[in-house]
């Protein structure tokens, strides 16, 4: 099963690519405030930064599939600005999610920052893959009301994930219909040596309910390779591309070390085209 690397600029990249080629496109951007990367420069003017938005967004547009969807995790800076181009390019919004994680940036003179935003777009609003019941959670009718009238296999995640904060052990538990993953900090196992790093459950959720096991999965910044180190153990082909040699490098060996089993048996193995209206 194809699970490959690519060294080099994103646009670049993406261009020699097929087009509509991937089934679902994960993007983690640079979020131009500043992380100090080994190759990338983080502090671009406005202007540029969103010129080269545009252009990496488009190249994402050419090579997704007439069936694909779309996902771009991005902070407060620049995210009304993603979203314009988004709609722009013509792709349809389903969701924007609000990601809240504890151990954010400690700030002085405003309120820290918790949170970040994953836009979920799709090329057609009326074909699109979409499996809902591998990502079921409990609902509060089941947990907490005992109502009769919930759903026994569960409902469908909220649009606001919560990292289960700290100060809120009393409102978040596990068995809520709240997503209770952690950020990946500094002292877990499956932190590696990247300053920016997804954790492998957002990505486990997104890929289980926006794609199909022999799927395409395309992330344009590859980055600590969460996005395709998750799409290979769920049976995805995955594809990265990585502006940082050190960087690709470490996504590879990343990638040999998962011992490949069968793909989990999910619910729904076929590719669902769901309408506008589907729930």
């Amino acid at each position: 099963m194809e699970h490959s690397v690519i060294t080099g600029d994103c646009i670049t990249a993406l261009a020699r690519l097929p087009a509509a080629s991937a089934d679902l496109v994960f993007a983690d951007p640079p979020f131009n405030i500043g992380y100090e990367y080994d190759v990338y420069h983080d502090r671009r003017t406005g202007g540029d930064y969103l010129a080269w938005t545009e252009a990496w967004l488009a190249a994402v547009k050419r090579v997704l599939k007439p069936t694909g969807s779309v996902f771009v995790a991005i902070g407060d800076e620049y995210a009304a600005e993603h979203k314009v181009r988004l709609d722009a390019l013509g792709l349809t919004m389903r969701n924007w999610i609000i990601w809240h994680y504890t151990f954010g940036v400690n700030c002085t003179k405003k309120f820290n920052r918790s949170h970040a935003h994953i836009f979920y777009y799709v090329a057609d609003p009326n074909r699109f893959t979409f499996n809902p019941d591998p990502v079921r959670v409990p609902s509060a009718r089941m947990t907490t009301y005992a109502d009769r009238r919930a759903n026994p296999v569960g409902k469908l995640p909220d649009d606001t994930w919560v990292l289960r904060p700290q100060e809120t052990d009393d409102h978040f538990q596990p068995e809520s219909d709240t997503w209770n993953v952690p950020r990946v900090c500094g002292t877990f196992k499956e932190r590696l040596k990247h300053p920016c790093q997804m954790p492998e459950a957002v990505l486990e959720r997104i890929i289980k309910a926006a794609s199909n096991p022999g799927d395409l999965v395309l992330d344009p910044f590859a980055g600590s390779g969460t996005t395709l180190a998750v799409a290979k153990k769920l049976g995805r082909r995955a594809m990265g591309v990585e502006l940082s040699e050190e960087y690709a490098d470490a996504v590879r060996k990343r990638l040999q070390q998962i011992e490949f089993t069968e793909p989990e048996v999910e619910v729904t193995p076929k590719k669902r085209k769901l309408s506008r209206t589907a729930k």
